[in-house]
């Protein structure tokens, strides 16, 4: 299958925490620098007819950080999404988080709800936010609410394919990633999207993420394009690459 630009693009937006200890900073530092390029990617993916953008801004895992860490991480992303929602709305973006909610505080609960709500109706791009994900916690509640259709016979254990297990995860109704891109120099997935990453072309770059630009961007972008796209299939069945 030739190679077109992707749909969707998913981030692990990694070496924040790096980025400041080299500058002799707190790591809040870096996380607070890491919103230029969150930014940046937003608009890129406008102007390239990108339809959807993943981050992962929050792991599951991460919440074994240090309690101060992780307490000016909300801090952080509370003040960013009050001051981005209107300019993010105002350019047609939709948001959509993904993650396990129970764990953050009620009004950030509340805000992130009352940003979904705002932005509901937006026909631009599509911006999610991974907040408390895990991919293993994904599939897990996926097949908790697949048992609970079975034990009260609305569906039978046979009538389970993939496609009902992908209706049931948090990127349910939105095309898998194409591409993903990890900056930090780390090569691995990190419990990401474990499911919907199946057959998403892998790009990583040592790049820390506060230092990622334009042109890290686009230089995934022509990864991208230089790959064929198998799904399975043979070379001569998909066709001749870009």
């Amino acid at each position: 299958m030739t190679t077109s630009g992707p749909r969707h693009v998913a981030i692990i937006m990694d070496g924040n925490g790096r980025w400041a200890q080299a500058r002799g900073l707190p790591r809040h530092a870096g996380h607070k620098a890491g919103i230029r390029p969150v930014r940046l990617c937003v608009e890129a993916c406008g102007e390239r007819k990108i339809d959807v953008l993943t981050l992962f801004a929050f792991s599951s895992e991460n919440w074994r950080r240090p309690a101060d860490e992780i307490g000016r991480l909300m801090e952080l992303f509370m003040e960013s999404l009050t001051s981005e929602i209107d300019e993010l709305h105002g350019n047609g973006v939709r948001l959509r988080f993904i993650g396990d909610r129970r764990q953050l505080s009620v009004r950030l609960q509340a805000r992130l709800n009352d940003a979904e709500d705002h932005t509901r109706d937006n026909k631009g791009l599509t911006l999610v936010i991974a907040v408390g994900y895990g991919g293993r916690w994904d599939i897990v509640r996926a097949a908790q609410a697949l048992a609970r259709r079975c034990v009260t016979g609305a569906s039978a254990p046979e009538s389970i394919d993939e496609a009902a297990v992908a209706a049931e995860l948090s990127l349910a109704g939105l095309p898998d990633p194409d591409l993903f891109i990890r900056t930090g120099g780390e090569r691995r997935i990190s419990n990401f999207l474990l499911w919907n990453l199946a057959y998403t072309e892998l790009y990583f770059c040592d790049v820390l993420w506060p230092d990622f630009s334009i042109a890290e961007f686009d230089g995934a972008l022509d990864y991208f394009g230089q790959r064929q796209r198998r799904f399975g299939m043979a070379a001569a069945q998909a066709g001749s690459g870009s």
